[in-house]
């Protein structure tokens, strides 16, 4: 079978089949690859399909709530504190490379090691 093409009988979807499963995508705001899993067809078609929606319906979809605008406000001022204490935390951790934490760092200043007392390196 090496070096054979295999080709599979192209599967034709109803317009009404088509609007349903964008329907589960749209108004589920559910995965793409979850619906297209669940209805057996490839996630690239779906995807296809939703683009489309979205591309000859835009602006139709209705705008956020006072709750729903609340909620984004605190997710965003949320994700800039992650953010900062993201950069924070690279920040520290880099300072500290090369301390006596690693692997490869100084003994015996604790007591471990040879029984010189000195502190040394380990191999």
């Amino acid at each position: 079978m090496r070096g054979q093409v295999v080709s599979r009988a192209k599967r034709v979807f109803s317009p009404e089949f088509r609007e349903d499963a964008v329907r589960l995508v749209i108004g589920s705001s559910r995965p793409i690859a979850s619906v297209a899993r669940e209805l057996q067809i490839g996630e690239g078609t779906l995807g296809n399909w939703v683009s489309v929606y979205r591309r000859d319906h835009a602006g139709e979809e209705p705008g956020l709530d006072v709750g729903e605008r609340a909620r984004l406000r605190e997710l965003e001022r949320r994700y800039r504190e992650v953010k900062l204490e993201n950069e924070f935390l690279k920040k520290a951790a880099s300072g500290s490379i090369g301390g006596c934490n690693t692997a490869g760092g100084l003994v015996n200043e604790g007591g471990w090691g040879g029984a010189s007392g000195s502190a040394g390196y380990v191999e």
